[in-house]
């Protein structure tokens, strides 16, 4: 007799439908706490680590190690979409969720607890590689099956409204971290802040991710696994199946996926290294110039969800991709004008488009491959199109603004997205049926 997984029902008995809002919320709060403990690294980063877990006298190489701490992620993240990927196209989604939110919460709060260099010497940037290594595999697992969580459950002809609530995730989280850092600068002399006031935000984690362990694990397996399970249909390897079998799929939605990850970075790190470098503004003002135009991040990702499921998800990205064409020509005069007005108006653009690829981005990927490996086959093509886009874009865009200037930069964004055009072109309308 076939085995099921914990959680499920079986073949022939109706699983508990899950209620909208706990679907929607389960996976908007999962997603939440990701970014958030994935963003509150990156900020640290720059202003705390290399201070506090490197050897102290050469300021440069202290940083430069720290940010090859925060690129260790980005490598993590495939091995997190393979590892929970086939246990959530094996097992189901809602167990794997559970533990990818665990794996990421606590590596992240273990990281307020680190001794620092003075302490433990050499040790302590090993522990804190470690436990980002930690981050980056549940943020791995974390994506796609909150995604599926919630395109599994959506109705017909709401499929991307339902899959843009954990691309909201994203901005929410990067609104949270940018302004706990923020809060705490105000409230904190330097001296305290160094002492303890940077772990405030790794040991808050706690509290959300107590909050998504509750929610997720109330809701039920979701019906296209269940469909899975009483076909009989599981694959072995997951992972194996995705690469032998959808291989060409596997490659044309990692590219479809550049262009969102290369303005992203391009929006966050970059502009916020080169506004407060190459172009003198100071560290707090550009960091409220930054969490303004995340504002247009989040209010466009609806605004997105709602045009692709009336015009659909391909239609939706090939627009919102020739329009950042236009936008990577524009970069210069806009960014290097000297204007606090235009430089406000260039970040406010760029994220309003980063919104609108961002949202149907999910759906679109996870709509690229069958039930059975699902999971796994959108998780990696996310995460393969972070290293190619998140992991290279800010010393790509670095090194041409430093040699040929920011029109290159603007050149470098609208060749991504041009690459993503064609991927877009190239695979036809996406195979909705899958989801029947």
């Amino acid at each position: 007799m076939r085995s099921h997984p914990a959680g499920s029902t079986l073949p022939g008995n109706p699983p508990p439908a899950n209620s909208r809002g706990t679907v929607l919320f389960a996976s908007l709060i999962g997603t939440t706490i990701e970014f958030f403990d994935f963003y509150i690294y990156a900020t640290a980063a720059v202003l705390v680590f290399p201070k506090l877990f490197f050897p102290p006298g050469d300021a440069t190489a202290a940083t430069l190690q720290s940010l090859a701490t925060f690129a260790i992620a980005f490598f993590a993240r495939p091995v997190g979409s393979a590892v929970f990927g086939h246990y959530g196209d094996r097992i189901g989604r809602k167990a794997t969720l559970v533990a990818a939110l665990l794996t990421m919460g606590v590596s992240t709060v273990v990281i307020g607890l680190l001794p620092t260099y003075a302490s433990i010497g050499a040790t302590a940037p090993m522990l804190l590689a470690l436990c980002r290594f930690g981050q980056g595999l549940g943020l791995g697992g974390e994506w796609g099956g909150a995604v599926l969580l919630a395109t599994e459950n959506a109705p017909p002809g709401k499929r991307a409204w339902y899959g843009m609530f954990p691309q909201l995730g994203a901005p929410i989280g990067f609104f949270l971290s940018g302004g706990i850092f923020l809060l705490l600068s105000e409230v904190l002399s330097d001296a305290q802040f160094f002492q303890y006031g940077w772990r405030i935000p790794f040991l808050a984690s706690a509290l959300l991710v107590g909050v998504g362990l509750f929610v997720r694990l109330r809701i039920t397996e979701t019906p296209a696994f269940q469909k899975v399970l009483e076909k009989n249909e599981r694959v072995k390897v997951p992972v194996v199946t995705v690469f032998r079998e959808h291989g060409l799929t596997l490659v044309l939605g990692t590219v479809m996926a550049l262009a969102t990850f290369v303005l992203f970075y391009l929006m966050t790190v970059f502009a916020l290294s080169w506004g407060t470098s190459a172009l003198g503004y100071s560290r707090p003002q550009f960091l409220q110039l930054q969490l303004f135009s995340v504002l247009f991040f989040a209010l466009t990702i609806p605004a997105s969800a709602v045009l692709a499921d009336r015009y659909g998800r391909r239609a939706a990205m090939i627009l919102v991709s020739a329009a950042i064409i236009v936008f990577g020509l524009a970069l210069a005069p806009l960014f290097g004008s000297g204007s606090m007005v235009q430089v406000t108006l260039f970040m406010s653009l760029g994220m309003a488009l980063m919104g609108m690829t961002y949202g149907p981005l999910g759906t679109l990927l996870s709509e690229l491959f069958p039930a059975e490996v699902r999971y796994t086959g959108s998780s990696l093509t996310f995460n393969f199109a972070g290293i190619l886009g998140a992991s290279l874009a800010p010393y790509i865009a670095t090194w041409l603004a430093s040699h040929y200037g920011l029109s290159y930069v603007g050149y470098y964004l609208a060749a991504a997205a041009l690459l993503t055009l064609l991927a877009l072109l190239a695979t036809g309308r996406a195979r909705a049926t899958r989801f029947a």
